[in-house]
């Protein structure tokens, strides 16, 4: 069986961190699987799905770290075709990745105590952002 939904929201622009974990957890509950998996996705290019311990630190070094991996000031092929400033959003996203597979049992997500699903805005501005939730069991 596959129950699938979707989480709809705004970002500010680049390196919002949303916290997506309640939802995605309501969504398994609302799916009526008991056991098996959910997987998150987000359709686009500049977006990416990961875990992290969504705390004020972390908010901070996640951002810096990338920051350091595909610099705001760095050249990007990418420019010539879209003149679109955002070649190190994409950089980002791929490196993060579009989607999260989480095992679900007893249909609660088997996450670790400080883990959390986050959505991780990597363009350069704002988005309205569509996450697909999809639960199977």
């Amino acid at each position: 069986m596959v129950y699938r939904e979707s989480i709809v929201f705004e970002t500010t622009g680049e390196m919002h961190i949303v916290d997506i974990t309640d939802e995605v957890q309501r969504i398994v509950e609302r799916s009526g699987i008991e056991d098996g998996i959910v997987h998150i996705f987000c359709p686009g290019s500049t977006g990416a799905i990961t875990t992290i311990e969504y705390e004020d630190g972390l908010l901070y070094d996640l951002p810096n770290a990338l920051e350091k991996v595909a610099p705001k000031n760095e050249y990007y092929r990418h420019e010539e075709r879209w003149h679109d400033g955002n070649g190190r959003s994409h950089v980002k996203a791929s490196i993060i990745g579009a989607s999260l597979t989480v095992p679900v049992e007893n249909k609660k997500l088997l996450l670790g105590t400080w883990q959390q699903i986050v959505f991780v805005e990597c363009d350069v501005r704002q988005r309205r952002r569509k996450i697909i939730v999809s639960v199977v069991g």
